[in-house]
């Protein structure tokens, strides 16, 4: 199923929905351009286009894959990062147990591309979406679906939705990360009641306990390193309480893109439990990296003997206008670049096939279709140049691009990415 869903988007033939590839590519599949193995800036491409590095794609997918084993995590990437099916399934490849997502969409996108395993890091409680959810489970014995609850209400509506459904749906305590945190329980108390209730619904099966660090307030690696244990131990406690009878396996869950070292240390203190335990690590920003807030923010930055991801992404757009010595304009802007972490930062510069250092030029701000940039004395800068920006934010990047093209050091497209936002 997902090697035939794969090769249709390879079928796909290339139009007007997909900027910046050649405007001869028109009415080719896929496919077909893929074969061409044209070059990103001397065969047609047009600017401003997004490019993943292929080299670095696949360094930070087996950096991950090496990570989670050397200390025991499942690994459950989170997907709304890329909304990529292909890179779900080289996910996968890389040892992935599944694939993590945050609303019902994501997670059709995600089955119709043979993913069997989903983590729903989100509360559940669209009727619509638990009666699609319902028939998926009952036909196919091997998809696993797991998501979060954190209320009795949410308890509740959940199972009257699903009343008589084959299979259970199975959840997990979402425990929050603190007062004034995003979604969660906030209280142990409150724990055991969203637990009980789920004991009492029939459509329903208690599986474990899981949270996301990132949102500990005032974070700092001993706040996130004792909100771990609070989730450890409340997994221990309903073990303890008899809560998991139900279930074959334990699942801990947690594990956002700038705490997985903590994440890592305290789940490796778990201590046996009545059945096995399923340490699930869920992050998903290293796929592509970034330039700015997640370089700033790995934990590889704090550990660095484990390695280090490496930024895949970088936008190129070109200079069209030069109006003074001190400003230029590219033709890229809000519609193409992520801008709600930091704004792109000028890396590069392209003439005549002969690349450069963007010395003395800074990105000052985005309009809707432009980069504003601030030139110094020394900048080299012509109406005409192609510029190569790196961007911040994975996620704000990929749902700009619906077709991303995929380039060797070189500049050779060998693969293109579709995105399903």
């Amino acid at each position: 199923m997902a090697a035939e869903a794969l090769a249709r988007l390879a079928e796909e033939r290339v139009d007007h929905r997909f900027k910046g590839l050649p405007p001869d590519a028109a009415g080719r599949t896929v496919a077909e351009l893929t074969a061409e193995r044209r070059n990103l800036f001397s065969d047609g491409f047009a600017t401003p286009v997004l490019a993943l590095s292929a080299e670095r794609l696949e360094h930070n997918l087996r950096l991950m894959e090496t990570y989670a084993e050397r200390h025991g995590l499942a690994f459950a990437p989170h997907g709304k990062t890329s909304m990529a099916p292909q890179l779900f399934q080289r996910q996968v490849e890389h040892g992935a147990w599944g694939i993590t997502l945050a609303v019902p969409h994501q997670v059709w996108v995600a089955r119709e591309f043979g993913i069997r395993r989903v983590f729903l890091a989100n509360e559940l409680v669209d009727a619509a979406a638990l009666r699609r959810l319902a028939p998926e489970l009952a036909a196919d014995p091997d998809f696993r679906f797991v998501c979060y609850v954190d209320s009795v209400r949410g308890v509740q509506l959940m199972d009257a939705a699903l009343k008589g459904a084959a299979r259970p749906v199975d959840v997990v305590v979402e425990l929050a990360a603190g007062e004034g945190a995003r979604t969660g329980v906030r209280t142990e108390a409150e724990c055991a009641a969203v637990a009980d209730a789920v004991a009492a619904a029939a459509a329903l099966r208690l599986v474990g306990v899981a949270g996301y660090e990132g949102e500990v307030p005032g974070a700092t690696p001993e706040r996130v390193h004792d909100w771990l244990r609070r989730l450890v131990a409340l997994a221990v406690g309903f073990d303890k309480a008899g809560r998991f009878a139900d279930t074959d396996e334990i699942v801990v869950s947690a594990g956002g893109s700038a705490w997985f070292d903590a994440v890592a240390d305290v789940f490796g203190e778990i201590p046996g439990l009545s059945r096995p335990v399923l340490k699930l690590l869920r992050s998903g920003a290293y796929v592509s990296h970034d330039d700015g807030h997640y370089r700033k923010l790995t934990p590889f930055n704090r550990v660095p003997e484990e390695g280090a991801l490496e930024p895949a992404f970088r936008l190129w757009a070109q200079v069209v206008s030069r109006p003074s010595a001190e400003q230029a304009f590219l033709n890229a802007g809000k519609r193409d670049a992520a801008y709600d972490l930091d704004l792109p930062f000028a890396q590069v510069v392209r003439r005549d096939d002969v690349e450069r250092p963007a010395a003395g030029i800074e990105v000052s701000a985005l309009s809707d279709q432009h980069a504003w940039l601030r030139t110094a004395p020394e900048a080299d800068l012509e109406v005409g140049d192609w510029v190569g920006l790196g961007l911040s934010h994975p996620c704000t990047s990929f749902d700009k691009w619906p077709l991303i093209p995929v380039a060797e050091a070189g500049g050779t497209v060998v693969d293109y990415i579709r995105t399903f936002f």
